[in-house]
C-alpha cells in the first residue's frame, strides 16, 4: 500500500492552482473519499506521547453544601475513557488502522486500568514505559446529568522525562516506528515528548513516513523536521504573537508558524471558523463541518488520528486535513473523548455533497 506522496495536491478538483497565496479547498470527492477510507484497514501507525485515563464522575445537584457555597452532587454513574495518546491510538483501530502506542504509565493501578481499556481498544501497549517515581496521568471530571463540569482533580508529575526513563522511551520509538506508515507524536506536556523522542521519531520512520505533532507551545523547538504540525488557534497565536481574526490572520499566523517549529506544514484548527492549511506552496482554508457541539473534548485527538491514517493511506495533505475536519464535526457531538468509524466518515463527507 502506498503512503503520503510528498506536499498537498492544493488542485485536486482540477482547477488551476491558488491565487497569489490563498485558496479555499474544494470538498472532497465521495468516489476518492471512499478509496482512501477503505485503505485505511490495517495500516501500522505508530502513536507516541502522554497517555492519560479520563475518568468521568456523574450525579446530579440538587442543592448547595451548607459547609461551603459549592454544589453537592450525588453520584450516579463513573466512567473511564482513554485520553491524550492513549485516545489518538484509540481513534486510529477505530478506523481501522494498526496502532502502536509508546508513552509513560506509572506503577499504579491506573496503569492496569489504563493497559486493560487499550487492550479492549485492540492498541498494542509493548511500547509503554514504567516510571515507577511518577503517577499514571489521569484527570477526574465531576459532571453533571446535563453534563455540565463542577470540577476536575488531575493526578500528575509533568515533568520532561529523562535519564534512564527518557532513553527506554527514544529505544522504544526506534523500534516501533520501522514500518509504521506514519508517526504521530501526541504532546499534552505530561513528560513523554522531549527532542530525543522527536529525534528518534524522525531517524526510525520508514522513508517518505510522515511525523504529525499535535503540539504544545513551551516544546516547539523541540518539533524541528516534523511533516506536519497541528496548533488550535490559540496555540498558533501564542507562538508568533499574531491575533487571528480572519483569513488574511490566519494566513500570517501559519507562516510565521512554519518558520518557528522548522515544519514542513502547518494546520490550525479554529473552531467554528474551521482549519488553516498552509504549506511552502500555498494556504488554504476549510470550513467547519456544521454541527451542534455537546463537548469538544479529544476532538484534537480525532483530527490527529485521521490525519495520520489517511495520509499513510496515500492521500494528499489537502485531501487528509478535510477527512479530518469531517472526523471532527462527528466527535464534538459526543459526550467526552469519541471515536469515529469508517461508515460515519463517509457518511459525513456524502452529506456535504
Amino acid at each position: 500500500m502506498s503512503g503520503w506522496q510528498g506536499p498537498p495536491d492544493w488542485t485536486m478538483s482540477g482547477g488551476q492552482g491558488p491565487p497569489d497565496w490563498a485558496m479555499t479547498l474544494p470538498p472532497l470527492n465521495v468516489a476518492r473519499a471512499s478509496d482512501l477510507i477503505a485503505r485505511f484497514d490495517g495500516v501500522r501507525i505508530l502513536v507516541v506521547g502522554d497517555v492519560m485515563l479520563d475518568r468521568f464522575i456523574v450525579g446530579r445537584v440538587t442543592r448547595i453544601s451548607p459547609e461551603a457555597p459549592v454544589p453537592v452532587v450525588r453520584f450516579q454513574a463513573e466512567h473511564v475513557r482513554l485520553g491524550g495518546a492513549a485516545n489518538v491510538a484509540h481513534n486510529l483501530t477505530a478506523l481501522g488502522a494498526r496502532a502502536s502506542l509508546v508513552g509513560i504509565v506509572g506503577a499504579d493501578a491506573a496503569a492496569d486500568r489504563l493497559r486493560d481499556q487499550l487492550a479492549a481498544a485492540r492498541v498494542d501497549v509493548d511500547g509503554l514505559v514504567v516510571d515507577a517515581s511518577r503517577p499514571t496521568t489521569e484527570k477526574v471530571r465531576v459532571v453533571t446529568e446535563r453534563n455540565q463540569q463542577v470540577a476536575r482533580i488531575d493526578y500528575e508529575r509533568d515533568a520532561d522525562a529523562d535519564g534512564d526513563v527518557e532513553r527506554r522511551v527514544v529505544a522504544r520509538v526506534k523500534r516501533e516506528s520501522a514500518g509504521a506508515g506514519a508517526v504521530l507524536a501526541s504532546d499534552y506536556l505530561k513528560g513523554a515528548i522531549t527532542r530525543p523522542v522527536i529525534e528518534a521519531a524522525l531517524a526510525g520512520r520508514a522513508a517518505r513516513a510522515p511525523l504529525i505533532v499535535d503540539p504544545k507551545i513551551p516544546h516547539l523547538s523541540s518539533y524541528a523536521g516534523a511533516t506536519l504540525v497541528t496548533p488550535n488557534h490559540h496555540e498558533a497565536e501564542t507562538a508568533t504573537h499574531i491575533r487571528i481574526r480572519n483569513d488574511d490572520d490566519a494566513h500570517a499566523a501559519a507562516r510565521a508558524f512554519r518558520k518557528a517549529a522548522g515544519c514542513e506544514a502547518v494546520l490550525i484548527t479554529r473552531g467554528e471558523h474551521g482549519m488553516w492549511l498552509s504549506d511552502a506552496t500555498a494556504d488554504g482554508s476549510i470550513d467547519a463541518i456544521a454541527r451542534e457541539v455537546a463537548d469538544v473534548t479529544g476532538a484534537g485527538d480525532t483530527v490527529v488520528a485521521t490525519l495520520a491514517l489517511a495520509m499513510a493511506a496515500g492521500a494528499s495533505l489537502a485531501e487528509a486535513a478535510v477527512l479530518a475536519n469531517h472526523a471532527a464535526g462527528i466527535v464534538v457531538g459526543r459526550f467526552g473523548p469519541a471515536t469515529v468509524a469508517p461508515r460515519e466518515l463517509l457518511d459525513s463527507v456524502k452529506s456535504e455533497v
